[in-house]
């Protein structure tokens, strides 16, 4: 039982931080970032904070929205608001900024595929969900809506927002939305942490306190959760 938790812990904030890097890469590449980094990058635009500082602030904002939600955030999901915005400042303090297109392009092809190995990684852990995640969950079980159509309209919505305040929209956008799912569906099986207790492992997106998991895809027409952060 002990060695779960640390290896839970170890996967978690080992996931977070390549999660940073993930998201520093694609910036670097400058070919357009998923919904949510538009919306970071615009407010960091418009407030001359750095990157990290905004993803940090809007993740704090985001987990004080699951209050009126009476969702329950973990270990994980407070992990989550800091030590991402911490690594993708880091991350972003000595990654270059290529000049080629060539060096551009597997900056992003990079950038994505990690990306949905750190979600893999940190969601795996079973720790608690992000608060984009979490935000989404919580109006689902509010409103009664389909996870599709409640995880797209807010992703239209801060992708809208972000680019209007000057957030990067490009190729590197409609790839992350094309393949971040399957990629995820690839590593999250590979990465969730077993259930010892009850010889089962829980349901991607699940969480130590027993909230339901999102199904995966194909199970029931539901995608599986991807890492918003």
């Amino acid at each position: 039982m002990a060695w779960s938790w640390v290896r839970r812990l170890v996967q978690l904030y080992a996931g977070l931080t390549l999660y940073g890097f993930s998201m520093a890469l694609m910036i670097r590449a400058e070919l357009g970032l998923d919904p949510w980094d538009v919306f970071h990058q615009g407010l960091a635009e418009r407030t001359g904070w750095s990157f990290g500082v905004v993803t940090i602030v809007v993740g704090a904002a985001v987990l004080l929205l699951w209050l009126p939600m009476r969702q329950r955030p973990g270990l994980g999901t407070v992990s989550n608001v800091v030590v991402i915005g911490l690594a993708v400042d880091a991350s972003l303090r000595w990654l270059p900024a290529p000049d080629a297109w060539a060096w551009r392009a597997a900056f992003l092809v990079s950038g994505v595929v990690l990306n949905a190995v750190a979600g893999g990684a940190y969601i795996g852990a079973r720790l608690g969900p992000g608060p984009r995640d979490g935000l989404m969950t919580g109006m689902v079980r509010r409103t009664g809506r389909s996870v599709r159509l409640i995880r797209t309209s807010i992703e239209v919505a801060v992708l809208a927002v972000g680019f209007v305040l000057g957030g990067s929209v490009g190729l590197g956008t409609v790839l992350y939305a094309l393949t971040i799912g399957p990629l995820v569906q690839v590593f999250l099986p590979l990465l969730t942490v077993p259930e010892r207790a009850t010889g089962r492992t829980v349901a991607a997106g699940g969480s130590d306190s027993g909230e339901p998991a999102e199904r995966a895809p194909g199970s029931s027409g539901t995608p599986a959760p991807t890492p918003a952060g």
